[in-house]
């Protein structure tokens, strides 16, 4: 009730007011992002011009912003907050065992699997991310070739790169 501001209203269902004016402000808010987007040429324009990435920069540093000085509530971080018993968070850690036997069980797949068939497969993978086409039904089969994650997103990364994060 304290993070979404239903406790600031008597009864926010009654006669559905303040659930209509917030609904309003949101549709308002989204179609003054969307004429912004529409303004500097459309979607694509706007990324390759970095603001929409600004705007969400902006908008995570206001958001920090207003929970750092208590204006906006996070329960459990700035407000219902419980006193931590002393204790650190865990951190996962991989025994060194279990790294290795993993290593070995991964160099047993590739040198099992049929390697016309993954390399089929993992080509059409990226022919596919070169088109329009469903990139499931490729990907799906080259999973059933025995291509790893790894593989597949190499070939998904040679088609449409990485992110790198624009500097505005």
């Amino acid at each position: 009730a304290a993070e979404t501001g239903a406790a600031n209203t008597v009864d926010p269902f009654g006669g559905a007011y303040a659930v209509e004016a917030a609904t309003n402000r949101i549709e308002d808010e989204a179609r003054a992002l969307l004429a912004r987007i529409d303004a500097a040429g459309g979607t694509l324009a706007a990324i390759e011009q970095g603001l929409i990435q600004r705007d969400i920069q902006e908008s995570a540093y206001r958001a920090q912003q207003q929970i750092d000085s208590g204006e906006r509530i996070v329960v459990g971080v700035n407000r219902f907050a419980v006193e931590a018993d002393g204790a650190g968070i865990e951190t996962l850690t991989i025994d060194p065992e279990l790294e290795a036997a993993q290593i070995v069980r991964l160099r047993q797949v590739r040198a099992a699997r049929e390697q016309a068939r993954w390399s089929a497969a993992v080509d059409a993978v990226r022919t596919v991310a070169l088109g329009t086409d469903n990139l499931v039904p490729p990907i799906i089969e080259a999973v059933e070739a025995s291509a790893t994650v790894g593989e597949i997103s190499d070939a998904l990364r040679g088609v449409f790169g990485e992110h790198r994060e624009i500097d505005a």
